[in-house]
């Protein structure tokens, strides 16, 4: 049923909500151009290093279900606001950080002020837009402002880092947050949950604890393989998260209402959504690597080889809201993944070292995949908040939020181990005689490895090592496609099953 059309006021407001999503996503993608400038001036150890671009990403996926609660109980407009002040403040003290632990610190403030600004928007998006057909319209625009940020992010740090110092990367967000600290009480309204009890600083910290852990462990696979370390880590967080389910059934105003599950349109969009950031951030991993090691594509062209990929996705999350008016979104979901499946097919064609489908092949898959996957963000998303009740959307959203973490956490996870599962069983018979026992072992282990010390090998057996390793990684690459567009066609028919049925019931 229809609710009343949205104003003028509610679409200016969208544009406001815009912003923060933009600046989010550019955060993301921008430290990692900014790593060999900072390396330069802090001097980190390694591990130093990995938690200044790790922490960030980890306190987003740990303080979502916190966050979107907390909005649902203090106003989303007032917690939008108070993230955004905290970001500016933390993006100036990260920008003229002086040693690698402060900047550790600030990194990590960001990410709890980071984790405010999705659930917060996406809830007073369902707020303002209550006719469907103009929520999606609004989702719409939603996903398509982090997918500008993360295209223009690394062009717009690559140019400041060029002419600055590596802490400018880190102010770009600043005047973005002034102007929506200036804009966001004039034209956002407030919302809250009238009937919201106290927080729970408990469920809180529960919450936190089960997904860092997790998310924490599935890193330490996609890094290191399977081991006691990753795997103790995931049990520990899957046992804090079962605490926290127990908690949630027993408080009479919990941190997540477990009714939400109830709805099968939640719980079918909340696991498409989930498969789908899997499927998509575990293909990323490996064409990312290719365009650079295998194509051997500096990092310029291979980041602008990524643009028409990008571009696809906005273009399709610009179309979905028009063709969502005539047909069903259970089925145009399902097309969709049926036709992420077909550019995932099309990966499956990259070729090894100095095949002549390479670059093409990537181009095409990606763009293909990328249409294919805008019906499914945007209109999962769109069922998981829409079938919330509306003082629940900051709880719905955060939910939204962090299965899409924690499906990019298993992508990389699980389709990174079996691709290096590949890579290295091909590689165990595949070094050429002549390269020291050391070198060899490196080798072994990534293809990243096989580049670095090839350059110390002799030429002929520099380049048999470089085409060994090389093709022993494209072939990792297609059997990781393959099993994407496996899941993409599962993922099909659990869209049109579940959500068919939901429709018609």
């Amino acid at each position: 049923m229809a609710g009343p059309k949205a104003t003028r006021r509610e679409w200016i407001g969208l544009g406001v909500i815009a912003l923060p999503c933009l600046l989010y996503s550019m955060d993301l993608t921008v430290l990692n151009l900014a790593v060999p400038k900072l390396s330069e001036a802090l001097k980190p150890s390694s591990a130093q290093l990995l938690w200044i671009v790790d922490i960030y990403g980890f306190l987003i996926a740990g303080s979502l279900i916190t966050m979107g609660t907390l909005g649902d109980r203090i106003g989303r407009r007032q917690l939008l606001l108070i993230g955004a002040a905290a970001f500016g403040v933390a993006s100036v003290i990260a920008a003229f950080s002086t040693s690698a632990e402060m900047l550790i610190a600030t990194r990590a403030l960001l990410g709890v002020a980071g984790a405010t600004l999705a659930p917060s928007t996406l809830s007073l998006i369902r707020s303002m837009f209550l006719d469907p057909q103009q929520r999606t319209v609004a989702i719409g625009v939603w996903v398509t402002s982090y997918s500008v940020g993360g295209a223009i992010g690394p062009l717009l740090g690559g140019v400041l880092l060029q002419y600055f110092w590596w802490g400018s990367v880190f102010l770009i967000g600043v005047p973005v947050m002034l102007l929506l600290l200036v804009l966001g009480p004039i034209l956002l309204p407030e919302f809250r949950d009238p009937q919201a009890g106290r927080l729970d600083l408990f469920s809180a910290a529960l919450s936190l604890a089960a997904v860092l852990l997790v998310i924490y462990g599935l890193k330490r696979v996609a890094e290191h393989g399977l081991g006691w370390v990753p795997a103790f880590t995931i049990v520990t967080g899957l046992a804090v998260g079962a605490a926290f389910l127990r908690r949630q059934r027993a408080l009479a105003h919990p941190l997540i209402d477990l009714r939400l599950f109830r709805s099968r349109a939640f719980s079918a969009s909340l696991a498409v959504y989930l498969l789908g950031t899997l499927v998509a951030f575990g293909a990323y991993i490996y064409i990312a690597q290719y365009l650079q090691l295998v194509l051997g594509l500096p990092p310029l062209q291979a980041g602008l080889a990524t643009v028409p990929s990008m571009a696809a996705f906005v273009v399709g999350s610009m179309l979905v809201p028009v063709i969502a008016r005539r047909v069903r979104p259970w089925s145009l979901m399902a097309a969709g993944l049926v036709l992420a499946a077909v550019g995932f097919g099309v990966l499956a064609q990259a070729d090894g070292a100095g095949g002549a489908r390479g670059l093409e092949v990537i181009v095409i898959g990606s763009i293909i995949y990328s249409l294919g996957f805008s019906p499914v963000i945007i209109l999962a998303t769109d069922l998981i908040v829409g079938s919330a009740p509306v003082e629940r959307a900051g709880a719905a959203s955060a939910i939204s939020e962090t299965s899409s973490e924690l499906g990019g956490a298993l992508g990389i996870a699980v389709l990174g181990s079996i691709g290096v599962a590949v890579y290295r069983g091909m590689m165990a018979t595949g070094i050429p005689l002549g390269v020291p026992p050391d070198a060899a072992e490196v080798a072994r282990a990534t293809l990243g490895g096989a580049v670095s010390v090839a350059q110390q090998l002799p030429d002929p057996l520099r380049a048999e090592l470089l085409g060994t390793a090389r093709d022993a990684f494209a072939h990792a690459f297609q059997i990781t496609a393959v099993i994407s567009a496996v899941l993409a066609l599962t993922m099909a028919v659990i869209a049109a099953i579940l959500l068919r049925q939901r429709s018609s019931s």
